[in-house]
């Protein structure tokens, strides 16, 4: 834990402050008469007031040592010569030097208040009529609305950027929302455990029994199981016996508050496969709308012309190969039927597929459309096809909407794609919300076509998709499973098939592309990986440090992506006198550094060479910091081609990449990938884990590792299991 120091004055002035999320650099004079330069986010501060901070020390390359705030407690000024600072500083629309000396001058040190709660004597003053009284009144009172926030926030050792967030989503109301309900602060727009919420709503009275204080946890419980566990939907039974622990009540009384969520609509209860299904509405709405859309897809009228054989015939001499007899029953079987899974994984050909069915629905003379959940996986896809591949994010145009805090996108049933077929790739990746909202900008008609590996980790988000269409046998499935001479040859290929079989990989070093070096102790598989990436592979194999990724099961421990990246960057992008350096809590970020978006942020704007601008990094996204500014309050960062400012508040939704977990680095494949594979927490050490590890290597793979630990997450194929209706509701759909 950070030690805070404490710090108390007056804001002498203030450097820069950004509206937008109140991140600000300001000096501060304490009452001992030092100035000290304190940073963090400070909304709306202005010369004249007190602040009382508890901060970290930090040494900043260009200014020295400054305080960044972690707690803070503001009050307003009270002495007149503050006031006239405080007022001329602009906190206050409509109220320039002039204006405020005069308001002083009239009221003295009751100026502040006569301003908040008596605007109209402001009158009095000559020049000022009513209207423009009134207009500075709501102007005041909007700030104070947001310092008093802030204030109120800091009463229980919450971080001031959540005042920027409430305001974001509940505008001039928000303290007064987070009053009538402070369970608000653990939903999605600010994450603060319910814990620590329901130790406040506890502290300022709220009643243990109450139906508001109920209702929140179970709301809370669905959340945090769609979040972390990837469910749609909770058993009833499971909802609340889960409930009744967190709260350590009876579940009676959970029992009485979800049937009241249920009348009022915010939690929908369903018969599913035998199990009384609960769902958060947007989740039930979301997985009934995805298995109708889908449905509607699949009735779509097939191609009976029978000319698909015979445009694949000309298609094989055109490209000058023979498709193996599921490759071009795939191929087929795209001309036939609105809706068609390619699965399959590697070597087995579903590249080869690909470009096969493009070729086909091109000669059909369709409008197609390429997509991918990740950017990586995007430009994969093009550079695998040779046709320009999209985000589905960017595909589906995701914008981020203010007023309701949520992701809304402007192709939907209103304004669908023009596109005539989509194919998309990496499906495995794809989540319920995602998949609805891709479905929704379907026209009627739409050819669909979704290419993965069926055997790859889950998606992050809610819902297990991929699967659930596969086993519902709904959707015409084509399984590539003939590993092709070519790729036989290669042991990645090889080791990955035979751990998805459950047989350990062939741990021996003389396999040409598959190497195991055995390290039973953490520190030597961590000094071995930093020897690996910064000399050996470099020199001996000339694969450079920045075509190398390191993958790992985990984030703790020696072995977990937090060491690892700290080793790898002390021996990739070393101090120099010509690099800044940025530190951000326990982190340091240095210009050159490979780092990682870590969360959805959908207001970044970024810009490509060519000019194109857009929004939105997503969790996930890798990139490199081009140029810390010399003042330490932003980054140039490049993210693949695009080029995106951040503000050094925004570290915190950012990481090193040198390493990463697997779950990480789903949808991505390397020249180079060093797989440290030691003993973490039983969730990690699975079959699923290790596959998609393997699976991430195009040239070189090579594991450091403890042999024992490697055989065992190969003989594991105990997969979490996801509560998702999707599957029932597609087999079950006409009865």
């Amino acid at each position: 834990m950070e030690e805070l120091t404490a710090c108390e004055g007056t804001v002498h002035s203030v450097i820069f402050q950004n509206a937008e999320n109140g991140y600000t650099v300001l000096r501060l004079l304490t009452e001992e008469g030092e100035v000290v330069t304190v940073v963090g986010c400070i909304p709306c501060a202005a010369p004249g007031e007190h602040l009382a901070v508890a901060g970290v020390w930090e040494n900043h390359p260009q200014h020295g040592t400054q305080l960044r705030a972690v707690e803070l407690e503001r009050s307003l000024p009270e002495d007149e010569d503050e006031i006239i600072c405080y007022l001329s500083s602009g906190v206050c629309k409509g109220v320039g030097p002039a204006t405020a000396q005069r308001i002083v001058d009239r009221f003295g040190a009751q100026a502040l208040d006569i301003l908040e709660r008596e605007p109209e004597r402001l009158t009095t003053l000559k020049g000022i009529t009513a209207k423009k009284a009134q207009e500075i009144a709501e102007s005041f009172r909007r700030h104070m609305g947001l310092r008093r926030l802030m204030a109120f926030l800091a009463r229980y050792q919450l971080p001031p950027v959540l005042a920027m967030q409430l305001r974001r989503q509940y505008g001039d109301a928000a303290l007064e929302k987070v009053q009538e309900n402070p369970y608000l602060l653990s939903g999605d727009a600010c994450g603060v455990a319910f814990s620590v919420t329901d130790e406040i709503a506890l502290g300022m009275g709220i009643d243990p029994d109450s139906r508001q204080r109920l209702q929140a946890a179970v709301t809370f419980e669905l959340s945090h199981n769609e979040n972390n566990g990837g469910h749609v939907f909770l058993p009833r039974d499971k909802l609340i016996g889960a409930t009744a622990q967190l709260l350590s009540c009876g579940t009676e009384q959970v029992e009485e508050a979800l049937d009241q969520l249920l009348e009022r609509g915010a939690v929908v209860q369903e018969r599913v496969a035998n199990v009384e299904a609960c769902y958060l509405r947007r989740l039930w709405e979301a997985e009934r709308s995805a298995c109708a859309r889908l449905l509607g897809l699949l009735a779509s009228p097939a191609d009976t012309s029978g000319q698909a054989a015979q445009a694949v015939e000309e298609i094989q001499r055109r490209q000058g190969i023979t498709y193996a007899p599921m490759q071009r029953q795939a191929v087929e079987l795209v001309a036939r039927q609105g809706v068609v899974i390619l699965t399959g994984g590697p070597g087995t050909g579903k590249t080869t597929a690909v470009r096969g069915i493009v070729a086909l629905l091109e000669k059909m003379g369709l409008d197609i459309l390429l997509a991918a959940p990740t950017g990586r996986a995007a430009k994969r896809m093009s550079e695998l096809t040779g046709r320009e591949a999209q985000t589905i994010h960017r595909m589906l145009g995701m914008s981020w909407s203010e007023s309701t805090g949520e992701v809304t996108f402007t192709k939907s049933e209103k304004e669908p794609l023009e596109a005539d077929a989509v194919i998309l790739d990496e499906m495995s990746m794809v989540d319920l919300t995602l998949f609805d909202a891709l479905l929704r900008a379907l026209r009627p008609g739409t050819r669909l076509v979704l290419v993965g590996d069926a055997d790859q980790l889950p998606s992050v988000g809610a819902g297990n998709v991929f699967s659930d269409l596969i086993r519902s046998g709904k959707v015409e499935t084509v399984f590539l499973r003939e590993v092709f001479r070519q790729a036989s040859e290669s042991a990645i290929i090889r080791n990955a098939h035979a751990v998805n079989l459950g047989q350990p990989p062939q741990l021996t070093n003389d396999q040409g592309d598959f190497f195991f070096l055995c390290r039973r102790d953490p520190e030597r598989v961590v000094s071995t990986v930093v020897e690996l990436c910064g000399s050996r592979l470099p020199e001996k194999m000339g694969i450079p440090a920045d075509q190398i990724q390191v993958l790992t099961p985990t984030r703790k421990g020696p072995t977990g992506t937090i060491n690892l990246n700290r080793c790898l960057q002390a021996a990739l992008n070393p101090p120099a006198e010509d690099k800044r350096e940025l530190v951000w809590g326990e982190r340091l970020f240095r210009e050159g550094d490979r780092i990682m978006q870590t969360r959805n942020d959908y207001d970044v704007v970024w810009e490509k060479p060519d000019g194109t601008v857009g929004t939105g990094m997503f969790n996930g996204d890798v990139g490199k910091i081009l140029k810390i500014d010399p003042s330490g309050e932003w980054l140039e960062m490049d993210f693949d081609g695009r080029s995106a400012v951040y503000g050094a508040e925004q570290l915190s939704q950012i990481d090193l990449a040198y390493a990463q977990t697997v779950h990480k680095a789903q949808g991505s494949e390397y020249r180079c990938v060093v797989l440290a594979a030691m003993p973490a927490a039983q969730s990690l050490m699975v079959r699923g884990v290790l596959y998609t590890a393997l699976t991430r290597a195009k040239e070189l793979l090579i594991v450091v590792g403890d042999d024992a630990a490697i055989r065992a997450m190969a003989a594991n194929d105990r997969r979490q299991k996801r509560y998702s209706g999707l599957r029932w509701r597609l087999a079950h759909s006409g009865e």
